[in-house]
């Protein structure tokens, strides 16, 4: 046996894992051998591994593999005609390879183009706008050995709306290391103070103040410290991320820069989705410019010159890793199940050490709070919500694409915006979000009304709210990790009751056992995915009480009474009864 310092640090085992399965195709059974025995780990813990990410396979999954977004804007889109064609197109069924190896076809969660829907990914290449039309020559193509990266369609930044140049924050004009003046002048502390006195908070969802969790991280023992920027942008309709990394990189390296900077941190990595593969080229070239100009690397120019490396990790597929404790164990090369919540990240996070997670817009707003000052950015928003941020705004509407608003601008005027007409119903947040009914009073982004995490995805008229709600619980129940019951099980059974519901099974007891196992998750469960996964249908009810109350009525339940066993066995007991008759007269 190797001695323990002879072994390969765990934190490279997806690394590894990603190089087997992009070149074979798949992970076989000896290349969980292989790696158990490089580091030294049981076959067991190898495929435990393996076993919690979408990407990889454990059996073949063709020279050009295919991933179809299952998500409900690409359902409304026209994804299902779409999958039709790649089936009949590649001799491939859902979740299959064809006959000859040759073409993997499979379903999987949002992949961040729900602006550009129906789209696929083939070999992590983007294709969008797809009709059936353009899947049977884009096969054809690839049959006759036409690069995939040469047949991939480019990505547009799809910037809708624009705030004016005085009011505009992250969209205003970019000038690489023009946020990184600020550290000639100030010192960490003076760093921090001005992010404290901005309100700037985290735009992950959570809405934590950053320059509080910046000085958290500082203060804590040790020097040893890092930056996570969380670039696993999985939340169903929202692409905002997408956007930055690949049209403002600099911005978000110049955030993790004075992250590092305010809380003595030396080391930083950017975790990107494993659907946003397609940017890692950028990704890399951005962060080598940043190397190659003196910003990243030893004696970065500041008011006290410091170090700093960032480092890029690719996802493998897990909606649950964007989560910052599972983020951390994925980082770590263990299942990126999250943690149980002993300590926060700013007190122990990735390899046990303080750690900052704050996600890709978070830095880019930093940055610039660093470069337009704080007085400035406050004077933006609302008393509670200060600044602006970013709305990936999908679905029923003629714009769909990126907008920046101020914290406190009213929903009606953002659908205004994008032409939405007819709307039914509006997702705020994705499928953890609420489902609201957008002429309900005069709602506005705001702490107190709709505190978005940057999905808006519409609806019109013409859609069934029960349909997307049963999509959004099925993307719960199969995107969680399974490590605690209330979301295991919860989730499970509210696919169930859905289902039922569909079916026009519905009962008045069924209404009360959802807001019971919805209080249960929410109250019990390990992570946010549990303790979100059932907002959406419970705002909807509040929102949508009419639709609702034809689910939960007797007369809707006519066909659902009670089980009665002797009714549903005496046509079996009258044949055996007759055949035991007959048996006896022979």
């Amino acid at each position: 046996m190797k001695p323990a310092t002879d072994l390969p640090d765990r934190r490279t085992l997806l690394n590894d894992l990603w190089a087997i399965q992009l070149e074979k195709r798949h992970i076989s059974d000896q290349g969980i051998k292989t790696l158990a025995a490089r580091y030294q780990l049981s076959e067991v813990e190898i495929e435990g591994v393996v076993s919690f990410y979408h990407f990889f396979h454990r059996q073949p999954a063709g020279q050009y593999t295919i991933y179809v977004n299952n998500s409900v804007t690409a359902v409304h889109s026209g994804m299902g005609a779409v999958i039709s064609a790649f089936e009949e197109a590649t001799g491939a069924r859902i979740g299959q390879t064809d006959p000859t190896g040759t073409f993997g076809l499979y379903e999987t969660s949002c992949i961040g183009l729900c602006d550009l829907e129906p789209a696929c990914l083939i070999n992590f290449q983007p294709f969008t706008h797809l009709t059936p039309q353009k899947v049977k020559a884009l096969v054809w193509q690839l049959r006759r050995g036409v690069p995939v990266e040469q047949l991939a369609n480019p990505i547009p930044q799809h910037l809708r709306y624009q705030l004016p140049p005085d009011r505009a924050v992250l969209l205003r004009p970019f000038v690489p290391g023009e946020t990184l003046k600020a550290l000639l002048q100030l010192d960490p502390e003076e760093v921090l103070s001005t992010l404290e006195a901005s309100g700037l908070r985290g735009m992950g969802g959570a809405f934590f103040p950053v320059g509080k969790k910046w000085r958290l991280c500082r203060e804590q023992p040790g020097n040893e410290k890092y930056v996570l920027c969380n670039a696993d942008e999985g939340e169903p309709g929202t692409f905002k991320d997408r956007m930055l990394l690949q049209y403002l990189p600099g911005l978000v390296i110049e955030g993790m820069i004075h992250a590092a900077y305010a809380t003595g941190a030396a080391e930083g990595w950017i975790y990107l989705r494993a659907e946003y593969r397609w940017l890692l080229p950028e990704l890399e070239a951005a962060v080598a410019a940043y190397y190659d100009r003196g910003w990243l690397g030893a004696q970065i120019p500041a008011k006290t010159p410091f170090r700093f490396d960032i480092h890029i990790q690719l996802g493998a597929g897990a909606y649950v890793c964007g989560e910052e404790t599972a983020m951390l164990n994925s980082l770590e090369g263990l299942r990126g199940e999250p943690r149980v919540r002993t300590y926060f990240p700013v007190e122990r996070g990735y390899r046990q050490k303080p750690t900052v997670v704050n996600n890709v817009e978070t830095f880019a707003a930093a940055a610039r709070v660093l470069e337009v000052g704080a007085e400035r950015f406050a004077a933006l928003g609302t008393p509670q919500m200060k600044g602006t941020r970013l709305l990936s705004i999908a679905g029923d509407c003629e714009r769909p694409g990126i907008y920046e608003i101020e914290w406190g601008t009213r929903l009606a005027e953002v659908l205004d915006w994008a032409g939405a007409k007819s709307t039914l119903a509006v997702q705020i947040s994705g499928p953890s979000g609420q489902c609201i009914d957008p002429n309900y009073g005069d709602p506005i982004f705001d702490w107190d009304d709709l505190r978005c995490g940057g999905a808006v995805t519409i609806f019109n008229t013409q859609r069934d709210l029960l349909q997307i709600l049963r999509n959004f619980s099925n993307f719960f129940a199969e995107e969680s990790c399974g490590v605690c019951t209330p979301c295991r099980a919860g989730n499970f059974i509210f696919t169930r009751k859905l289902d039922k519901l569909a079916k026009g099974l519905g009962r008045a007891d069924d209404y009360i056992e959802i807001k019971n196992w919805s209080n249960i998750m929410r109250q019990t469960s390990r992570c946010g995915l549990g303790r979100a996964a059932t907002h959406a249908l419970l705002t909807a009810m509040e929102h949508f009480p009419g639709y609702f109350s034809q689910y939960f009525t007797p007369e809707a339940a006519a066909g659902a009474q009670p089980f009665d066993l002797e009714a549903a066995v005496s046509d079996y007991r009258e044949t055996v009864n007759k055949t035991l008759g007959t048996t006896k007269t022979n």
